[in-house]
C-alpha cells in the first residue's frame, strides 16, 4: 500500500521545516550541538545564522509535516508554508506571536537593523550576518512594532495577536510590495503538491514495508537549496542544520538515491564540485555559499558513483580524467605505484584508526576507488587507444595493490615517508571489497569474513566494537556511516557474498527506521548521533530500500 500522500510528522530538534530550493529553514537548532527552547529562522546563506524568533504568545504544541508547521492549543492556532523558496506565510487565529530578532544587538559590523519601509509599510531586518533583508509584510490583523531604527542592544521586531496573517521573505536589496494573492490554505495545498510530487519521483516504490521512505524524501527535499554563490546548480546540502556544505564525496550518495526518478537533479548533485574543479584537476574538499576550501580532497568514488547513474551522462570524461590524474601525478611519491592520502580528511574517514600511526600514508582503500575510476574512464573513452591504456592502469594498480597492500591475510597501510606497514582494526581497511568481481576469491572471502566482525544489530561499525580504540560517538573510531555501508553492500554482492549484503542492508535500513536520519549511530545502541537530519544518510536508505524492492519484486 503506497504510503499516505499528507506525508510524516517529524520532530523540529531532529528534522528543520524547510522547502526544497530555499536557503532558509524554521528549526530551534541555531547552531552546531546549540538548541534553542523557540523555533528560529535560521538562514544558511553566508553560514548557518539564527535571524528570527517566533515565540507563540501562549505555550503551544508544535507539529511538523512536509508542507505545513503548526503551533497549536485548545483556543487558537498558527500554522506557517511556504509560499516559494524565499517566502512563507504565517497565519494565526486566537495566537498570537512575537517575532523577534534572534540578536538582540546591533554593531557597526553584526546583528540586526530594523525599519519600517516607507514605500509599503512593511517591517524590514536587514542582516549583518548573511548580508540578506528579511521583509515581513501585514496582511491581515494589527501588529505592534517594536525597536524600529533602534542602534544598539534592545528588542526589536513584532507583536501579533487576536487573528492576523504575515508573509516572511528573505532576499538581496530591494523587490516590488509583496502581491501574493493566494489564501493560506491554497498555499499550504500547494506546498503538499511539490513534495508529494518530489516523493513520487524519488519513491515511487514506497509501501509499508519501507516506513521511512517518505521522511526520507522529505530530508532530501527539504536540503535542497537554489543555485547561489559558490553553489552552482539546484544541490542537496547535507543539512540545513550546521553540515550546511556539500563535501566532495557525500554529493554521490545523493545523486544516486535522486537518479532513477529525478536524472538531472541526481546530475546536478555529481556535477557541482566538479565546476570548482582546480587546475591540477582536484576537487574541492567542500563547497556552501560563501566558501569553497582546497585544504583537503575526499576519496575518488565517483567512478563507483557513475556506475549507477542513468543516461544520457553528460560529458563527464575529461573532468574524471583530470580528477584521477591529479591522483596519480600528484600524490604519488617518485617510483611508487600506489598513491597516498595527506590526512584522514582526505579519505573521508577523518580520524579512523587506519592512521594513528602516520597521517600520509597509502592506504587500500583508495587505490581500490582509483581502479575502478579508471575501469569507468576506460568505458567511457570514445578512442580506443585511450580505453586500453586506462584498462592497463587499472590493472597495474589493481596488481600493485595485491602485491604491496595484501599480506595473505588481510590489507596493511603503509607510510609514505617511512615504508613501514601496519595493519588497524578500521573497517577503513576493508573497503576495497568495492573492488568486488576484480578480487581473488581468497581475499573476497577473507575480506567479508572481516565484514562481518565489525556488524552489529544495526550494521557495520567503523572500528572493531571490541578494540581498545572503539568510541560509542568517535565519529569514524565506532559508529556506525551511511557511505560506508552503502559502499560495502555493494561490493560484497559483486565479490559473490549477496547473504551478508542482504544482512547489512536490512540492519541499515531498520536503524534508519528506528533512529532517523543522523549523520552516524551509535553501533551499539543505534542511537542517532551529530547532525540529526543528515542527507547522504537519507539518501542511503532510499537507495538501499529501492534495491531491496526491486530485489523482491523479480
Amino acid at each position: 500500500m503506497t504510503a499516505a500522500a499528507s506525508g510524516p510528522v517529524f520532530s523540529l530538534r531532529e528534522i528543520p521545516f524547510s522547502y526544497r530550493g530555499s536557503w532558509f529553514g524554521f528549526s530551534p537548532v541555531v547552531a552546531e550541538k546549540t538548541y534553542a527552547e523557540d523555533v528560529h529562522l535560521v538562514s544558511h546563506q553566508t553560514g548557518m545564522h539564527a535571524i528570527l524568533r517566533l515565540i507563540p504568545t501562549a505555550e503551544a504544541a508544535i507539529t511538523a509535516t512536509p508542507h505545513q508547521l503548526t503551533w497549536s492549543r485548545d483556543d487558537g492556532r498558527i500554522d506557517l508554508a511556504y509560499e516559494n523558496p524565499d517566502t512563507v506565510r504565517v497565519k494565526g487565529r486566537g495566537l498570537g506571536l512575537r517575532l523577534l530578532a534572534a540578536d538582540p544587538v546591533l554593531t557597526p559590523f553584526s546583528g540586526p537593523y530594523f525599519y519600517q519601509d516607507p514605500v509599503d509599510g512593511s517591517y524590514v531586518f536587514t542582516v549583518y550576518q548573511t548580508g540578506r533583508r528579511y521583509r515581513i509584510t501585514l496582511l491581515a490583523g494589527q501588529a505592534e512594532h517594536r525597536g524600529t531604527q533602534a542602534l544598539g542592544s534592545g528588542e526589536r521586531g513584532l507583536v501579533l495577536g487576536g487573528d492576523w496573517e504575515i508573509a516572511i521573505e528573505e532576499y538581496e536589496t530591494a523587490r516590488a510590495p509583496y502581491a501574493g494573492t493566494d489564501a493560506f490554505e491554497q498555499v499550504a495545498k500547494a506546498a503538499r503538491a511539490e513534495f508529494d510530487a518530489f516523493a513520487a519521483a524519488v519513491a515511487p516504490w514506497r509501501s509499508d514495508r519501507t516506513p521511512a521512505a517518505e521522511l526520507a524524501a522529505y530530508v532530501l527535499w527539504s536540503a535542497t537549496v537554489r543555485p547561489a554563490g559558490f553553489v552552482t546548480r539546484p544541490a542537496v546540502l547535507m543539512s540545513k542544520h550546521w553540515m550546511d556544505k556539500v563535501w566532495s564525496w557525500d554529493h554521490c550518495f545523493n545523486a544516486i538515491a535522486l537518479a532513477g526518478g529525478l536524472p538531472d537533479l541526481a546530475w546536478d548533485q555529481f556535477l557541482l564540485p566538479f565546476d570548482h574543479q582546480d587546475a591540477a584537476g582536484a576537487l574541492p574538499d567542500s563547497v556552501t555559499h560563501s566558501e569553497l576550501l582546497y585544504n583537503f580532497v575526499k576519496p575518488p568514488i565517483h567512478g563507483w558513483a557513475l556506475r549507477h547513474l542513468p543516461p544520457p551522462a553528460p560529458d563527464v570524461y575529461p573532468l574524471l580524467e583530470r580528477w584521477t590524474t591529479f591522483w596519480l601525478d600528484a600524490r604519488r611519491a617518485p617510483g611508487r605505484a600506489l598513491p597516498h592520502y595527506q590526512h584522514g580528511n582526505d579519505s573521508g574517514w577523518d580520524n579512523a584508526t587506519t592512521f594513528d600511526p602516520e597521517r600520509v600514508v597509502e592506504t587500500a582503500d583508495l587505490a581500490a576507488f582509483l581502479v575502478l575510476q579508471m575501469r569507468e574512464l576506460a568505458r567511457l573513452a570514445t578512442d580506443q587507444d585511450a580505453s586500453a591504456r586506462w584498462s592497463e592502469q587499472a590493472d597495474r594498480m589493481r596488481d600493485a595493490l595485491l602485491a604491496e597492500l595484501w599480506d595473505g591475510e588481510r590489507f596493511v597501510a603503509r607510510g609514505a615517508h617511512s615504508g613501514r606497514t601496519w595493519s588497524s582494526s578500521s573497517l577503513l581497511d576493508l573497503m576495497p571489497i568495492t573492488l568486488g568481481e576484480e578480487l581473488p576469491h581468497p581475499v573476497r572471502t577473507a575480506l567479508a569474513a572481516r565484514i562481518e566482525q565489525h556488524l552489529t544489530a544495526f550494521g557495520p561499525a567503523t572500528e572493531l566494537p571490541d578494540s581498545e580504540h572503539y568510541q560509542d560517538d568517535g565519529y569514524w573510531r565506532g559508529p556506525i556511516w551511511a557511505p560506508s555501508t552503502v559502499l560495502i553492500e555493494d561490493g560484497l554482492r559483486r565479490a559473490g557474498h549477496p547473504e551478508l549484503a542482504d544482512q547489512i542492508s536490512a540492519r541499515f535500513r531498520a536503524l534508519c527506521e528506528k533512529s532517523g536520519f543522523a549523520e552516524n549511530f551509535d553501533a551499539r545502541t543505534g542511537e542517532g548521533l551529530r547532525d540529526r537530519a543528515y542527507t547522504w544518510t537519507a539518501g542511503a536508505y532510499l537507495i538501499l530500500a529501492a534495491a531491496h524492492e526491486r530485489r523482491t519484486r523479480t
